[in-house]
């Protein structure tokens, strides 16, 4: 297993990842809790109730289902969750285990920021996304309309426990709309992992999920660096927005009916990466000209040379089929992207790509530019 720490304005917790994680909440039983419930979903649960329970020692903990779904990331919900946990005696100094993926992190998160006015939660991430990326870092949210993560707060847990084994249950659709967020971290953290994630991606598969420590501990490391050098999404975290802006759009866009958020973040990166270009910012190699239109088919989808840009396609694309964007109209896009929660007076702060490893947040990129490059994504698209 592997420890990490996250500071915090409150202190600091750990994120243990590896299997057998869970073992760790036995040290928390005797914290002195007065109450200490579960929040989760029957699918996962049923499948993974034994096992965390034995684990864990929390057999006789009270359990709380919510729906499966973005629809269950919203303030009816969080009602119905904090009454549940008032009706079975939960007070300020209850614990909450939050055993999901990141749509029970997200909710389960406000729920424990608010419930009382705060109680102490635990974040046992369950997939991919959650592992590496969401379950990190303390935010939690819920949906308002149609404006994902509107209403939310910054809440650190006690603890993160990453158990890659659970991610063995998981359909291969949403195993693979994890590792988008995977590649994301890659490019933030440079070619050494993006390296390692290209030579593995083709073995990562969910009945291979106890052997993804590896891969899941280095994601998580760098969400890690980056909360512990801004908490609270002051300044440099915003890089952990690369391909969200668009990707949020494209999910508001569709009404959260057609993508995972992570197949959104992936055509998220594919759009930001052509933007970069457009401006110049993502250069190719010396001597050559920039192609933004150069989209690789699946035969060509393979590892290789080439320029930054290329290779970020190309590993996108390696990860699996992302459903089609053809009939997303670009003035559905752009009419979104300004209600992104890193814009600032409408202005909206991109996090652009200059190359593998590098990243810088570009305010006031005109929507035009935007739009451009989304239409240019959405002509090309169809010939993968």
């Amino acid at each position: 297993m592997q420890h990490f720490s996250v500071t915090t304005g409150k202190g600091a917790y750990p994120v243990v990842v590896g299997c057998g994680a869970w073992k760790e909440l036995r040290e928390l039983v005797s914290h002195g809790y007065s109450s200490i419930f579960v929040l989760t979903e029957k699918r996962i649960w049923n499948r993974w109730a034994g096992d965390f329970n034995r684990e864990s020692g929390l057999e006789l903990a009270p359990v709380v289902f919510v729906p499966s779904g973005e629809k269950s990331k919203s303030l009816a919900q969080a009602e119905r969750v904090a009454g549940n946990l008032l009706k079975h005696g939960a007070d300020r100094h209850s614990l909450l285990v939050l055993f999901g993926g990141g749509v029970v992190g997200d909710l389960g998160g406000f729920v424990a920021s608010t419930y009382m006015r705060g109680i102490e939660c635990v974040q046992v991430p369950t997939t991919v996304v959650g592992q590496v990326d969401s379950a990190v870092g303390g935010k939690t949210a819920v949906n308002v309309g149609a404006m994902k993560n509107l209403v939310g707060t910054f809440y650190p847990p006690v603890m993160v426990l990453a158990d890659p084994r659970v991610l063995g249950s998981l359909g291969l659709r949403t195993f693979r709309s994890g590792l988008y967020e995977v590649a994301k971290h890659t490019v933030l953290d440079g070619i050494e992992f993006f390296e390692t994630f290209e030579r593995e991606l083709d073995f990562l598969l969910p009945e291979t999920a106890p052997k993804l420590e590896g891969i899941v501990a280095r994601a998580v490391k760098v969400k890690v660096d980056v909360v512990n050098r801004d908490e609270r999404e002051q300044s440099l975290r915003q890089v952990l927005n690369l391909g969200h802006t668009f990707g949020h759009a494209l999910e508001e866009a569709t009404g959260y009916r057609r993508f995972m958020h992570g197949e959104a973040v992936g055509w998220g990166l594919l759009v930001i990466t052509l933007l970069a270009e457009r401006l110049g910012y993502l250069k190719s190699p010396a001597g050559r000209q920039p192609r933004p239109g150069r989209l690789p088919t699946k035969s060509q989808a393979g590892r290789g040379d080439g320029s930054d840009a290329e290779r970020i396609r190309r590993l996108v694309w390696r990860i699996g089929p992302l459903p089609t964007i053809r009939d997303v109209s670009p003035q559905a896009i752009v009419r979104l992207l300004p209600h992104d929660k890193k814009a600032i007076g409408g202005t909206i702060h991109w996090v652009i790509p200059e190359r593998i490893g590098k990243v810088r947040i570009v305010p006031g990129i005109p929507l035009t530019e935007a739009e451009t490059a989304w239409n240019e994504l959405r002509a090309l698209a169809p010939n993968w």
